[in-house]
């Protein structure tokens, strides 16, 4: 069997993961001793992010004719890939939270949303909070003023006939 037959398959597996994907980091793991290489493949698991390494090269044949081709400078050296379909800053967030406390992970480069960015906009990628943090916000502030709204009806009817919000309240 020739050589690119058995690489064959290992490339569909890195297209598919491509193919639907909101986001892709790559990073240097040269240094991380197997414990924090097994903490952060759990968190990682936990965020719902793949993350693998792979040969350069077949990183490069995988993302030919994709918004990751992007990625080929940054592919030299030992190379792992985060991988997200559902949430565009989870491989950048859980990536460096993990890199505060192992300073041998270092942020390559990545694609997010068919978008480029180098290391330094990995890390600004990684500030953005999680799509249900944002939804959550976006409640609170939304919730607010009619909570507030109604807190001064309320002071209104009690201040207005006192008898009669504490009829209401029984």
């Amino acid at each position: 069997m020739a050589k690119v037959e058995l690489k064959q398959p290992i490339v569909d597996e890195i297209a598919a993961l491509f193919d639907g994907a909101a986001s892709a980091v790559l990073v240097d793991y040269r240094g991380l001793t197997v414990e924090q290489d097994t903490i952060l493949r759990k968190q990682l698991r936990e965020a719902g992010v793949s993350y693998k390494v792979y040969k350069n090269t077949l990183i490069k044949r995988a993302a030919e004719g994709t918004a990751f081709a992007a990625l080929d400078p940054d592919l030299e050296g030992p190379t792992a890939l985060a991988v997200s379909k559902t949430d565009a800053t989870a491989p950048a967030r859980a990536l460096a939270k993990f890199a505060k406390t192992a300073d041998k992970l270092e942020l390559k480069a990545g694609v997010v949303e068919g978008t480029y960015y180098d290391a330094k906009g990995i890390q600004v990628i990684a500030t953005i909070p999680s799509r249900e943090e944002l939804l959550g916000k976006l409640l609170g502030s939304i919730q607010s003023p009619i909570t507030n709204f109604a807190r001064v009806l309320n002071q209104i009817a009690e201040s207005k006939g006192g008898a009669g919000a504490e009829a209401a309240e029984a």
